[in-house]
């Protein structure tokens, strides 16, 4: 058993651990945050019962249209994606990302505009989308 002054004697005090702990805080990633309605969280996920793989894609497209610099924001189109490199960012197949796209388009979530192109609703559904106010300029 260790003797307690060693212990203590090998204890560093709060204000040299702070400063450490400080310069390696500099140099970490910071997370961020993106908005997502609460509705997806209180309607969207309990109504529709989406699989695991719906919700990432779903997530991924809202994020990428809503929640990042995009050009065609004001019209909900998600930019220009590989579906290659989509299915393999997201650890899915080309098979069951294109399943899941239909999936989607059939809870009228997104729409295609052209392959690797979404319309992304705001509010996920065109009833959500008319109670908030949500409106699209005519992209099609």
């Amino acid at each position: 058993m260790e003797n307690l002054r060693d212990i203590l004697s090998a204890h560093n005090s709060k204000s040299e651990s702070n400063s450490a702990s400080t310069i390696e805080k500099s140099s970490e990633v910071q997370a961020t945050t993106s908005e997502i309605p609460d509705l997806f969280f209180d309607q969207i996920l309990v109504d529709y019962k989406l699989s695991r793989i719906e919700i990432l894609l779903l997530m991924y497209l809202y994020r990428s249209t809503w929640c990042k610099p995009n050009l065609h924001r004001k019209f909900g189109i998600a930019p220009i994606l590989s579906h290659a490199d989509l299915a393999k960012h997201l650890d899915i197949t080309n098979e069951i990302l294109y399943h899941t796209f239909r999936k989607l388009e059939s809870y009228r979530f997104i729409e295609t505009i052209r392959s690797g192109q979404y319309f992304v609703r705001k509010f996920f559904t065109e009833e959500f989308d008319k109670k908030y106010g949500q409106t699209y300029d005519d992209f099609l």
